[in-house]
């Protein structure tokens, strides 16, 4: 069993760590300071290829694999969590649906411009009162003639405002059970009817967009039903499982980045005349935050793997999202408990660290709600 990256894999990680680095390191500051989302280094990771990174190469992608994307998004994030969250976004929230429930024509007038990084997507799902019970969702959609028009809001979407392309959940209908029919739509960023409301200001993250998107009679052709109707809420299904993938992915980053900071710290900062990092107190957080660390990317590439394989991966991609995520948590704090009071000061980048990973909790599926569907799987019960 060969646990090493294959080379391709290798040459991707080394290529996208020495952008992150040089091109885009030097700007992260002021970018988050001023809250501006990062425009020109989007378009220059679209040039590069990063935008489709698991998506076909007919549909506009570079056509790796999901081992490859986990990889890319981690060193992205272990660098500048912002534009990590925009690239998982998008690829897994923007381009996913239109990959796996799109037709060609679908594919050919909205995939292949996203995959291929002209145009960025993103996915409304969550509402004010719809966001682990994605069931209530409120957006209503009625078919009118040859049109489809959209009636409600959604919230937290990641690159509201900054995307050209929407993939959109509504109501449609009532199932045989009485429960809420969901269909998905593709909404271009010039409809008629649509427009983007308050931008959220956040904890962390603070370079990318998130916020509100408004439907008021939003009319859009019959053709732009994405999968068949009331086959919506299968298609969200699917594609949070693989989203959850490039979260967890982010979250190793993030923490990757807190233990980076940290253990030149722990060498060179003295008291008592000595390392911090000789002290066990300290030490024994290093080699905590190494091993998690480790063992969280482990599941992450395993869930990738199984996806890759056309296996089963639901339930890793659970257990991957759920640890890593708050793996993260852990090892952000640790970094700024290791610096102290230097630490809770933007002198040095920890205390972002930690405010960005704390979206890792919440977005694409809650903790509370992967260990629901952990739960779920393992004991196959379905009143949980």
């Amino acid at each position: 069993m060969d646990l090493d990256l294959p080379a391709e894999h290798v040459l991707l990680r080394d290529t996208v760590r020495a952008f992150m680095l040089t091109e885009v390191a030097p700007v992260i500051e002021v970018h988050e300071r001023e809250r501006r989302f990062p425009t020109d280094i989007v378009r220059r990771i679209g040039e590069l290829g990063w935008l489709g990174i698991p998506i076909p190469e007919d549909e506009g992608g570079a056509g790796l694999d999901t081992l490859a994307y986990a990889v890319a998004v981690e060193e992205i994030g272990r660098v500048w969590g912002s534009l990590g969250l925009i690239v998982a976004a998008h690829t897994s929230l923007g381009c996913g649906p239109l990959h796996l429930a799109g037709t060609h024509e679908q594919q050919q007038a909205y995939l292949v411009p996203m995959a291929s990084g002209r145009v960025l997507g993103a996915y409304g799902l969550t509402e004010s009162g719809a966001g682990s019970d994605a069931g209530g969702t409120r957006t209503t959609a009625r078919r009118d003639g040859t049109d489809w028009i959209l009636d409600g809001a959604k919230r937290f979407i990641t690159n509201a405002g900054q995307a050209g392309t929407y993939i959109v959940t509504a109501k449609t209908g009532e199932t045989a059970k009485g429960a809420a029919e969901i269909s998905a739509f593709i909404v271009p960023a010039e409809t008629p009817g649509f427009s983007v409301g308050r931008l959220e200001d956040k904890l962390g993250l603070h370079a990318s967009a998130t916020g509100e998107l408004r439907f008021e009679g939003a009319r859009v052709p019959a053709e732009n039903l994405l999968g068949a109707q009331g086959a919506g809420f299968r298609t969200f299904l699917k594609i949070l499982d693989g989203g959850r993938i490039s979260i967890g992915a982010l979250a190793v980053g993030l923490a990757q980045a807190a233990l980076d900071a940290a253990i030149p710290y722990a060498r060179t900062r003295e008291q008592f005349g000595r390392p911090i990092g000789s002290f066990q107190g300290v030490a024994f957080m290093i080699a905590d935050m190494s091993t998690e660390i480790e063992a969280a990317r482990q599941l992450v590439w395993r869930s990738a793997w199984l996806k890759d394989q056309g296996r089963d991966f639901g339930l890793a991609a659970a257990q991957a999202k759920l640890f890593a995520s708050e793996v993260s948590s852990r090892a952000t704090n640790a970094a700024i408990q290791i610096h102290g009071g230097y630490g809770y000061v933007t002198d040095y980048p920890v205390e972002r660290f930690m405010r960005d990973a704390k979206l890792t909790e919440i977005g694409e599926g809650t903790s509370e709600i992967q260990r629901l569907v952990i739960a779920r799987r393992v004991l196959d019960l379905r009143v949980i």
